[in-house]
């Protein structure tokens, strides 16, 4: 069954179908739009949602991230962050397979049914205009039909009429003749006509509209098969994100996971432990026997209690309810508590090593490009590198300075500076370091030479600068091109080095065994950080 044989006689019902047809096409792409600018918008609110609840840098909140269910919320948000991208990512999807595709491909069926139609239209009025010429032909032949007629009678009248000449009578035989003779001519062309009419309009109704019909036809079922497939891909295109949406909720129920309630309670006391130890009983004043002692002379409480610390006469006892004031920073960390001090302290003075190392690796640097310039002067002056030898062997003793202090410090709040010491030893790695003595002095056994210089680049003269250390690894769960600029592709169970973790913008920087950078999704790849 089709419709040029059996719908050979509906042709409106057929133009208003196919047109029905392309509404309906053109209806679907509007739904999908619509669609994907309630995915786009709600991917925007929950990315500023994630945005408003993030901690800022430096903030406090930041600073409490130590604690495990503080983090997992941090956690939370990626994930949140992630799964907006997700939902972007269904929009523009939705968007480039079915919205463009079906708008590209309506465009060209509207273009099909108007030729099919147009050449429907011109088989009629060739119809028609050959009906009209039968019409003709027809009418003509029976105008002169009807004129022999009248002729014939005309010349037998005359025949018979006995006062007629015989000139009279050979005449009116002759136009009767005449009339007969167009008359037959006219019924020819007549049925010439009618045979070519028939013919076109068996042409017509057998053969050139029902392919016209036919071809509309093929054109509808496949207008329908394409819509069938765009709905499809309404769905498809969901599906296809839902395992990646499903790892954010996983990393969420992981996040809850992850809250241990006894290691914050731990962290809150490394934290803000004051070592202070608790305050002793007052005794007893007499001042019956003019003895005037204050508690603070009888105390047993520590010579350096929170009393002290904060100013307060001893004489009044401890409230930990009190509103304390403020008390005024110093550079010897001796405004905070002993277990804090100590912990300040240390970390000062590891950040003060770190310093030396970088300024002693700058010194050796500088030796080695002046040897290479007294070596190849035309690569420079080793002269021009004076001002910095000398800076450098400026801050490094200034550095020196600083750490005796800060060890004076730490042995004095009770700490024990044994492990940075061992550490400012491991500074000597060629020999050329400062080494420090037990009792925090220093010894000038393997002080670099001030002419050594800053540039470490070379090889033979310059050596390449060291690529940053990986801090994790993570393996791909899914493909991923690279093509945008920055970025880094990736084939499912590829295993990269992490160089840097989310800053919070969904994206993690990774490197290969070749040395390739890039950023790559974070919820694209499983990642375990080294501890």
């Amino acid at each position: 069954m089709d419709w040029g044989t059996d719908l050979w006689d509906q042709y409106d019902i057929i133009d208003k179908h196919t047109q029905s047809g392309l509404d309906l096409v053109e209806k679907y792409v509007k739904f999908v739009k619509e669609r994907t600018e309630i995915e786009q918008n709600y991917a925007k609110q929950l990315r500023n949602l994630t945005k408003k609840y993030s901690p800022k840098r430096g903030s406090k909140e930041e600073q409490e991230c130590r604690f495990s269910n503080h983090q997992s919320f941090l956690d939370i948000l990626n994930e949140m962050n992630d799964y907006a991208g997700q939902r972007e990512l269904i929009a523009e999807n939705m968007m480039m397979n079915i919205c463009i595709e079906l708008t590209k491909y309506l465009q060209e069926l509207k273009q099909e049914r108007k030729s099919h139609l147009s050449e429907a239209k011109r088989a009629q009025q060739s119809l028609e205009s050959t009906y009209k010429q039968l019409d003709s032909s027809k009418k003509r032949f029976e105008r002169e039909w009807r004129e022999a007629e009248k002729a014939a009678q005309y010349a037998e009248k005359t025949d018979l009429d006995i006062n007629a000449t015989k000139a009279d009578v050979e005449k009116a035989k002759q136009q009767a003749h005449m009339r007969s003779h167009v008359a037959e001519e006219c019924k020819n062309d007549y049925a010439a006509q009618l045979q070519k009419y028939n013919k076109e309009q068996g042409q017509f109704y057998f053969t050139d509209m029902p392919l016209i019909f036919n071809r509309l036809q093929d054109m509808d079922e496949r207008r329908v098969k394409k819509l069938a497939q765009g709905y499809v891909l309404f769905s498809d295109t969901e599906k296809h994100v839902m395992p990646i949406i499903g790892k954010c909720l996983d990393g969420i129920t992981r996040a809850g996971n992850n809250v241990n309630e006894r290691n914050d309670s731990l962290a809150l006391i490394e934290q803000h432990k004051s070592g202070f130890e608790r305050p002793g009983d007052l005794e007893f004043e007499d001042y019956s026997q003019g003895i005037n002692r204050t508690s603070s002379e009888s105390s047993l409480g520590t010579p350096k209690g929170p009393l002290d610390l904060l100013g307060k006469n001893r004489s009044k006892p401890f409230w930990l309810f009190s509103k304390k004031s403020k008390p005024t920073v110093t550079e010897d960390f001796g405004h905070l508590p002993p277990e804090q001090r100590r912990k300040r302290l240390q970390q000062r003075l590891e950040e003060l090593a770190k310093e030396l190392q970088k300024e002693t690796d700058q010194s050796e640097a500088l030796g080695k490009m002046k040897d290479v310039y007294e070596k190849n002067p035309q690569m420079g002056d080793p002269a021009s590198l004076a001002p910095q030898i000398n800076q450098t062997t400026q801050n490094m003793e200034r550095l020196r300075g600083e750490l005796s202090k800060y060890e004076n410090w730490l042995a004095e709040a009770g700490g024990r500076g044994e492990t940075l010491r061992h550490s400012m030893q491991s500074f000597n790695n060629n020999g050329a370091h400062d080494t420090y003595s037990p009792d925090g002095a220093h010894s000038d056994e393997g002080t670099p030479d001030p002419s050594q210089a800053i540039y470490a680049e070379f090889d033979d003269d310059f050596e390449e600068e060291e690529l940053a250390a990986p801090i994790g690894q993570c393996t791909a769960l899914y493909n991923f091109p690279g093509s945008s600029e920055g970025t880094i592709s990736m084939q499912e169970g590829e295993v990269l080095s992490v160089v840097e973790e989310d800053k919070g913008d969904g994206w993690t920087r990774v490197r290969r065994s070749n040395g390739d950078e890039g950023y790559i999704p974070t919820s694209y790849v499983s990642i375990t950080l080294s501890k």
